[in-house]
């Protein structure tokens, strides 16, 4: 059933994302200051359910792209993306019905109400990753069949391209170079597809999810029970699985660099508390990849890899991570649709550059493999 999202639900949506995107998706502060000014000015925003979108309607996700580290320097004026939207519709000469987030991260999970509050569009629950990842071709979208393009690029100085490719890769490659053009950070509007089509094509309800998880967060408990309890027990419930404590550790390096419009790094932890003795490390581009611990892998991509502050259990963007931080490394499972011959093709271990087999982090967890 469809509900008004107001500026404090964007408060718990911004952290909570944060929480499933794996360490990418864009900063959530500023992303959250986004859509509560747009609501602010504009008014709320309705969440739809996705069977609430007519079967033939225009759905389109809308998000920012490029190196999280970039746009933290960048800050955008605010528009750019309802810009991209507006020049899409003008371009395929049809209106849109809804927009959706293209990914769950901290930025990209906001972004899409700042859009629909500016226009007075309803925005779906749903999203094509369920967690954020570097590149555009890693949606369930593409891996079930929905074309990428026609797409357009803008950028914070009103300038904007329109691509047409013949595959979704050649859309990300194309979009890639655009973006490094632009300084590093685009605005976009792609993948524009039938309600119907956005039923099969997407995981639903993320958005309530992230409310959820967000809110843990914030909440203040007279009973003390651990946040991470309360988000075993909504992650459990949920197309997800149950979060794994990995370890609690100290970093003690952070190597990280903006290359090809990615953030790429590799951060170095000591382990601390019951995790003495261990050292572990965990690359990213963008998004947490995969983690080791003594140099044997413990969970991969598509898993979700996120650090909270151990003080705070405040999530931690890569582009946020700096010596000295004591953290919790968190892995969840991520949903099934994720999980397909099919989807590791496009955003397994392999992908990346790892001559690794993804195996569930439940089952490397369990079997110590």
């Amino acid at each position: 059933m469809s509900r008004l999202i107001d500026e404090k639900d964007i408060e718990n949506i911004a952290l909570g994302a944060a929480i499933l995107g794996t360490g990418g998706g864009g900063d959530p502060h500023i992303g959250k200051l986004m859509a509560q000014q747009a609501i602010k000015e504009y008014g709320p925003v309705t969440l739809l359910e996705p069977n609430e979108v007519p079967d033939d309607a225009l759905v389109v996700p809308v998000a920012m792209m490029g190196a999280p580290t970039v746009f933290i320097e960048k800050i955008p004026n605010g528009d750019e993306t309802t810009k991209s939207l507006r020049r899409l519709e003008k371009y395929m000469g049809k209106k849109v019905y809804a927009v959706m987030p293209m990914e769950c991260g901290g930025l990209n999970s906001t972004i899409p109400f700042v859009v629909a509050a500016q226009t007075g569009l309803p925005i779906v629950d749903a999203d094509g990753m369920g967690r954020a990842f570097p590149e555009l071709q890693m949606e369930t979208f593409n891996v079930y069949d929905v074309s990428g393009t026609p797409m357009v690029v803008s950028d914070e100085k009103d300038n904007f391209v329109v691509i047409e490719t013949q595959d979704n890769d050649m859309m990300e490659y194309l979009a890639r170079g655009i973006t490094i053009r632009m300084g590093g950070v685009g605005y976009i509007a792609h993948y524009t597809m039938t309600g119907k089509k956005m039923k099969s094509a997407s995981i639903g309800y993320t958005t309530t999810l992230s409310m959820e998880l967000g809110s843990i967060l914030r909440s203040k408990d007279d009973n003390y029970v651990s946040p991470l309890d309360k988000m075993k027990k909504v992650l459990s419930t949920s197309d997800y699985g149950e979060p794994i404590g990995l370890f609690e550790a100290k970093i003690v390096d952070v190597d990280r660099s903006t290359e090809q419009g990615f953030a790429k790094g590799t951060v170095k932890l000591e382990g601390i508390n019951d995790y003495t003795e261990k050292t572990y490390v965990v690359e990213f581009q963008n998004e947490n990849l995969i983690a080791f611990e003594d140099d044997r892998p413990i969970v991969t991509v598509p898993d979700l890899i996120t650090f909270l502050d151990l003080e705070t259990f405040k999530p931690l963007t890569t582009e946020s991570l700096r010596y000295g931080y004591r953290v919790l490394c968190l892995a969840i499972p991520t949903p099934s649709i994720m999980r397909t011959e099919k989807a590791l093709k496009v955003w397994g271990p392999k992908y990346f550059g790892y001559d690794l087999p993804f195996v569930p982090v439940e089952e490397r967890v369990m079997t110590n493999d």
